[in-house]
């Protein structure tokens, strides 16, 4: 789901939309306009649509670039042009805004008054920042790519029933949004300041059906943009949707849209659906049994069409020398082709799409692909599921599994979680209705939140009939915003309370502290004010639980290292031992202080297996202390309490948070009001840097105009801000240095590695040679920079391991597939053999 902005933040969806009116006597919007270059027009959909104009629009009904800019661009009845309740307001640029109070300044004011009050108006802007109305919100419902593959073969009449089956679900979903998810806001002061969340007669919205991804792969999804216009029930008035329940059920309407979807498929067609594993850090994904992975993966990447075009350049190249190419030549040659192959915008019929896409899976399949999709969809009438024949033992159940899944993760948790994980684990069920399935799903829910601790208190008085929701709640407490916890949860946190409050653990004499903080450390720098105030505070404070808050670039690691002087010096050589929630951070951790440091997982395993424990007197630093669980703070800092030793916990209360349960280290800090915290950012050049990400982590988001006025922020599409990035970061290397390149998505990164490695290659930065191929079918070879994606102790030369983020040159590719590889940057020594089977699964282009 995205934000859609007033003005004309529409008109992309009018982009690819065919400019003839399609065939009227084919029945659907998708088949309608098969032999059109482009995607059908938009539609209207939601039960709010009978409410527009006189009457003229009819769910189903086309949408004209007219009537989408009046309601999205305007909030205006698209019909009749009048107002749907109040405009959207229109707001000034911070520039502008500027300009206008300058010139209302009394123009009799000296230029020092008025330099004064110039700067105080510019700060006073900034802060205000820049808003922008929000006109909808645009949802896109996507089908699993396994039913992409098939409607993309499956004779017309197939593919025309799969649509409606897409179609069907994501009319139920926008149902099921328009009575659980959808209202508005009301009261006293109306907008931000209303008091009642209150319900509302429909939704909306418009759908555009888009057939294919930017690679020219099927991915049949649809556009769903709701508009931020809805009439409140109770009084028919048009306000504005309100924003928080749409942002919070997005991942459950996700959930709930995929099962909806196979339900569909399967009444329809009789298939069949698994969960297959898509590897190393992705959930597994449902698909339908017969379509094989090897066809969704034909549909997946850009692979194919690279190695067609390596092969027409080879017999190019055989054609002009007569001889076939070198194996180094082959490898330019393929880079060439991965350049050239990069995809352009191209709009095409869905003639033209179809065609290609059977080509394609008929070389994968070995067989005609129509006729394949023919017999995969030729099954016996499936047995599906009524509500009621699910008992009621068995709802709770998996009501238990799933607070237990939530649990894992999650601090605290609200309805749309449960919601979204219920859908999950009951995705392999197939359901006579939506209404079947929506009924089980909130029952497993209803299970879950019974297992769960309400940590909202409920309402201490009825409110009166005039005040009620259909369902009797409340509309002064918005809907399913009741936050839940676990007793297991808040009995750690509240045993990390007691330890950060207990002063019984060791400490360093103040004396020895002041000699630290006053002496200049090995490469001559002297700690800063709020850094010798910090480590003053932690030495001497006897708290068995400590932290240190500070951002990044702050000096978390001089500090560190002086408390670490200060502490040996009192308690003795290696009375300061480090942990940290990876095994890369723990490296740099032992590398930055010389102390012996070890993940917090493995750390516990060797408790568990081998009785490592604490000593009394030891000083056990946990960097990234944001980034570890709450469960696993909690064991550790136990066992340190009972050795007599002390914990500090290292970390940014800003940062993003662990992924597993978490929330302790914020929890800590808050507890306090005079906890140790470096305020004094030492990494930045300019000053106006440093002063703006300490704005960002605060999470000011009008700090955003500052990064605008320094022209450090570009905008654009997708395809054009992914070249622009690239460029940037290719800029940087060629003046050597470090730079790196952040992408959305898994297919963003391979494809841009896949685009750098070609460049290198072209441009003999990197020779080419013997390869082997990586985790996502890419390939590398010697002088190419990867990154291990495993922790693996076995691989090893002397104390550097194999570790899950580490980078490193590879210096050899052998006959077997396994490769020598050494830490980038380093010249000499330390080279460590990776097996053929460590490659293939777990190492990644860097």
């Amino acid at each position: 789901m995205r934000v859609m902005s007033a003005g004309d933040g529409y008109k992309y969806l009018l982009r690819t939309i065919a400019a003839a009116d399609g065939d009227r006597a084919l029945s659907t919007p998708l088949t309608r306009y098969y032999a059109e270059a482009g995607t059908p027009p938009g539609r209207w959909l939601g039960s709010g649509v009978v409410s527009l104009g006189r009457g003229e629009l009819a769910v189903g009904d086309r949408v004209s670039e007219a009537q989408l800019q009046l309601l999205m661009g305007m909030g205006r009845d698209p019909i009749t042009g009048d107002p749907l309740g109040r405009a959207f307001p229109a707001y000034k640029s911070v520039p502008e805004r500027i300009e206008a109070r300058i010139a209302d300044l009394d123009p009799d004011l000296s230029p020092g008054a008025k330099g004064e009050a110039v700067a105080r108006i510019e700060a006073e802007e900034a802060e205000r920042g820049r808003r922008r109305a929000v006109a909808g919100f645009d949802f896109t419902f996507s089908v699993p790519k396994s039913a992409s593959a098939l409607w993309a073969v499956a004779d017309a009449g197939t593919q025309a029933l799969i649509g409606q089956a897409h179609h069907a679900a994501v009319a139920e979903v926008v149902a099921f949004m328009e009575r659980e998810v959808a209202a508005t806001r009301s009261g006293a002061t109306a907008g931000d300041g209303a008091v009642a969340q209150v319900d509302v007669t429909g939704l909306v919205a418009t759908a555009f059906d888009h057939f294919d991804s930017r690679a020219g792969d099927p991915h049949l999804h649809t556009h769903v943009v709701i508009s931020n216009k809805v009439q409140t029930a109770f009084d028919g008035k048009w306000r504005s949707l309100d924003g928080r329940p749409m942002h919070a059920a997005v991942v459950a309407l996700s959930e709930l849209h995929e099962a909806v979807f196979a339900d569909h498929m399967t009444r329809t067609f009789g298939v069949e659906w698994e969960a297959r594993d898509m590897g190393r850090d992705r959930n597994p994904a449902w698909a339908i049994s017969t379509v094989p992975e090897e066809l969704v993966a034909e549909f997946s990447t850009r692979a194919r069409h690279i190695d067609a075009e390596k092969n027409r350049l080879i017999a190019e190249y055989v054609a002009k020398n007569g001889r076939q190419p070198s194996t180094a030549t082959i490898i330019k040659l393929r880079a060439q082709a991965t350049l050239a192959t990069r995809p352009e915008k191209e709009v095409r019929s869905l003639a033209d799409l179809t065609a290609d896409w059977r080509t394609r899976a008929t070389g994968v399949l070995g067989h005609d692909a129509t006729k394949w999709a023919r017999d995969a969809t030729d099954n016996d009438k499936p047995l599906l599921l009524r509500a009621d024949d699910v008992p009621l033992d068995a709802i709770g159940e998996l009501g238990e599994s799933v607070v237990g899944v939530v649990g894992e993760k999650r601090s605290t948790w609200r309805r749309w979680n449960l919601m979204a994980e219920a859908s999950r684990q009951t995705m392999g069920w197939r359901f006579a209705t939506m209404r079947d399935r929506e009924a089980v799903v909130a029952m497993i829910a209803d299970a879950a939140e019974q297992a769960s601790l309400r940590l909202t208190p409920p309402d201490l008085a009825t409110s009166p009939a005039a005040f009620r929701r259909v369902d009797g709640t409340s509309v002064f407490r918005p809907k399913h915003s009741t936050v839940f916890s676990s007793e297991l949860l808040l009995e750690a946190e509240d045993r990390l309370l007691d330890r950060s409050r207990t002063t019984t653990g060791p400490t360093v004499p103040l004396a020895t502290v002041e000699k630290v903080t006053t002496k200049p450390d090995r490469e001559g720098r002297m700690l800063g004010e709020d850094q010798a105030d910090a480590l003053m505070k932690i030495a001497v404070s006897g708290r068995v639980l400590d932290v240190l808050v500070g951002p990044a670039g702050a000096g978390k690691t001089t500090a560190m290292n002086a408390l670490r002087r200060a502490w040996e010096t009192d308690h003795g050589k290696g009375s300061v031992v480090g942990l940290a929630p990876s095994a890369v951070a723990a490296q740099v951790l032992a590398d930055d202080l010389g102390i012996q440091t070890e993940n917090t997982a493995k750390w516990w395993q060797n408790y568990l297996v081998h009785g490592t424990t604490f000593e009394a007197g030891q000083l056990v630093i946990i960097d990234e202390a944001s980034l570890a669980g709450t469960l696993s703070l909690d064991r550790i800092t136990h066992l340190a309490d009972r050795a007599g030793a002390k914990v500090l916990l290292v970390g940014d209360f800003a940062q993003l948070q662990s992924v597993d349960a978490g929330g302790a280290f914020n929890l800590l800090v808050s507890d306090r009001d005079d906890a140790p915290e470096l305020v004094d950012v030492h990494r930045f050049t300019n000053a106006w840097e440093k002063t703006a990400s300490l704005a960002l982590r605060h999470g000011r988001t009008e700090v955003v105009d500052t990064y605008l006025d320094h022209d450090r922020i570009r905008d654009g599409d997708a395809e054009a801000m992914t070249d622009a990035a690239y460029a940037a970061w290719r800029t940087d290397r060629n003046q050597g240095l470090v730079s790196v390149l952040v992408a959305e998505t898994r297919n963003d990164v391979t494809t841009l590695n896949q685009r750098a490695r070609a460049d290198l290659i072209l441009d003999g930065t990197l020779t080419p040679g013997r390869e082997v191929e990586l985790t996502d079918g890419v390939t590398a070879g010697v002088g190419d920079t990867i990154i291990t994606r495993r922790n693996d102790r076995r691989l090893r030369n002397g104390k550097d391991w194999v570790r899950n983020g580490d980078t490193w040159t590879i210096k050899d590719v052998r006959d077997d597939g396994s490769v020598t590889i050494r830490k980038t940057g380093r010249r000499f020594g330390g080279s460590i053999v990776l097996p053929a089977s460590y490659v293939a699964d777990h190492a990644d282009l860097g």
